[in-house]
């Protein structure tokens, strides 16, 4: 019987863990597939529920465990060394030609093993701080790639040798660099608020507050659509109608690239695919990095959009209902403020990302 991957070459793709390792590492692998390769995924249960899109030919689940304290560090290191031995046989029954780590515990078993064999590797970090997992292994891979200019906690040495790509976005998100981004002029003002779902109770709370403490003249142009706690869900509704504010409430969005695509302002956090795409976008923002986002990295992520003026930024201790309003407020007043900051977001997109790192990777491949 022929083995299927003895007819193109192989990329493996560790990631998992979170949604911000994941979305980038699949639109990589959507790049790969359209050049031709054959594409495996490397992750562990908790990449699977991200992966269900994935165009991966095959799927290895391999062991990685995370955790705080010495029992946890201890079983974590374990579950690595396990997740190693079934990485190494996995790559020598595939052939591997190069493995591209995301980062993240799931992306270490993967590179280790791909690095005792030899094996072409390379990193690409999402955030603009390199973080713990790709700190320990950058030295060691054949090329990093980054997603921000900035790439803080890296070692001289790696940072010389590391590369800009940007952050590779979903394709939907991608179409958006090509349309015209519409300013509000004297019609409706669109607000999309994101990052309330998962546990932002700050977004999902504050937000509805400090919209409805706009004046009159204003709210009544406001639609919004909001991601919101469950929780949260109906006492956000009942503030904005009592504000006679039009309001969306939902505690998840998933045709995000079409409610993007008719926003005038964006609220929320400031992950790397969140800035990623909103320079793609086009998008005005006000950012509320998340505080205890390991190293600070959200901050450092918003510096690319703050910059350049394309986003305000309230750190997550300054954050309060007037502060919020205030932010708004200012954004909104003056009409020419929301065209010059979509500009702004636009001067620092890398729409063509994916083809970028895809690239790099073939190189590394040789």
């Amino acid at each position: 019987m022929t083995n299927l991957f003895s007819l193109g070459r192989v990329c493996v793709v560790a990631a998992g863990g979170t949604g911000g390792h994941m979305f980038p590492a699949e639109a990589l692998a959507r790049e790969m597939t359209a050049r031709g390769w054959r594409v495996v995924l490397a992750t562990d249960h908790r990449g699977e529920q991200y992966a269900q899109a994935f165009p991966a030919e095959e799927r290895l689940a391999l062991d990685a465990a995370t955790g705080s304290g010495p029992v946890a560090l201890a079983k974590a290191g374990v579950a690595i060394v396990r997740g190693v031995g079934q990485a190494r046989s996995a790559f020598t029954r595939l052939r591997a030609d190069v493995v591209v780590g995301f980062g993240g515990y799931p992306s270490a078993p993967a590179l280790v093993a791909a690095i005792l064999q030899r094996r072409p590797t390379l990193i690409h970090e999402q955030n603009a701080v390199l973080g713990r997992t790709n700190r320990i292994l950058a030295p060691h891979v054949r090329a990093v790639a980054s997603s921000f200019p900035t790439l803080d906690r890296a070692s001289p040495a790696v940072k010389a040798r590391s590369q800009v790509v940007g952050a590779p976005v979903r394709a939907d998100i991608r179409a958006l660099f090509d349309r015209v981004w519409t300013a509000p002029g004297d019609g409706p003002i669109n607000i999309l608020v994101t990052g309330g779902s998962q546990g932002a109770r700050i977004l999902s709370e504050t937000t509805p507050r400090a919209l409805a403490a706009l004046p009159q003249a204003l709210r009544a142009r406001l639609r919004v659509q909001q991601q919101s706690r469950p929780e949260t869900l109906e006492a956000a509704r009942q503030i904005y109608l009592e504000a006679g504010i039009e309001a969306e409430v939902a505690p998840f969005f998933r045709d995000m690239a079409s409610r993007l695509s008719q926003a005038h302002l964006v609220i929320g956090r400031a992950g790397a695919s969140t800035c990623a795409e909103l320079a793609v976008a086009a998008m005005p923002s006000i950012l509320i990095p998340l505080k205890i986002a390991t190293d600070d990295h959200q901050r450092l992520n918003a510096k690319l959009l703050t910059d350049v003026a394309a986003a305000e930024v309230i750190l997550e201790d300054d954050v309060t209902v007037q502060s919020l309003t205030d932010a708004v407020a200012a954004v909104l007043a003056d009409p020419a403020r929301l065209p010059a900051m979509s500009r702004a977001a636009r001067s620092v997109a890398i729409p063509d990302a994916a083809q970028r790192l895809a690239d790099l990777v073939e190189a590394s491949a040789g």
